[in-house]
């Protein structure tokens, strides 16, 4: 309601998009931690995948082609060693606390990730927090060691596509999703989105984001402002 110049009430109708959605990603939003590097220290070749991830975040190399190489390095790694370097990732502070908020204010929470999903999973895990969707790619173990392949959704698509097949199965409308991500490979994601939000972004992601925060507190007090949790 606003008062006009002779002190009456008028009415006025605001449209209020109300997010269905949010997509977020894992590394260097979620976590500080890359599953790859932790799987490289775990199995000693830790400079070559931090250098083939390098080139990639210049945009030398496509994230498809990056990620096999890195998982190559790793063929005949024991399962047991990937679980040992999976535990030594963790969420963020305050992260576990902001799913469930979302959660609770009854919006749906997506991790869409180019890493593994078994790392991401025992990470959420150990945190005590779900989401409601998890798409990922996968780390292909065979008789208890990695294979040196990697298999899964963000491969050959990227995450937009990943967005927009999401919200044609939950039934929302792309305009009613927010996307929180930080690199390259979120461009896509980002763009399609309802909303973009980039949590502290290389300079090549900033330029597509509408808002951007530095810490998860920061991400919390956005959404509590713009009504997306509830408080």
């Amino acid at each position: 309601m606003v008062e006009d110049g002779g002190g009456a009430i008028i009415t006025v109708a605001l449209e209020v998009t109300v997010m269905a959605l949010v997509a977020l990603d894992f590394h260097g939003t979620l976590t500080t931690a890359d599953l790859t590097v932790l799987l490289g220290r775990e199995y000693d070749v830790a400079g070559e995948i931090r250098g083939i991830a390098e080139q990639g975040r210049r945009g030398e190399v496509a994230f498809a082609r990056a990620l096999r190489q890195q998982v190559a390095l790793l063929e005949g790694m024991p399962e047991a060693r990937v679980d040992a370097a999976f535990e030594r990732c963790k969420l963020r502070r305050g992260a576990a606390d902001l799913i469930t908020a979302l959660r609770q204010s009854g919006v749906h929470v997506a991790i869409i990730t180019g890493t593994f999903e078994r790392g991401v999973e025992q990470v959420l895990d150990r945190a005590g927090v779900a989401v409601d969707h998890l798409i990922a790619n996968s780390l292909v173990l065979k008789n208890g060691a990695v294979t040196g392949d990697v298999d899964g959704p963000l491969l050959d698509a990227g995450k937009d596509r990943a967005l927009e097949e999401l919200v044609l199965a939950e039934g929302v409308d792309l305009g009613q999703t927010i996307a929180v991500g930080n690199g390259r490979t979120d461009l896509p994601m980002l763009r399609v989105a309802g909303s973009a939000i980039g949590f502290d972004p290389e300079p090549v992601v900033e330029d597509a984001c509408d808002v951007v925060v530095t810490s998860i507190r920061k991400l919390r007090l956005h959404f509590e402002q713009h009504g997306v949790i509830d408080v």
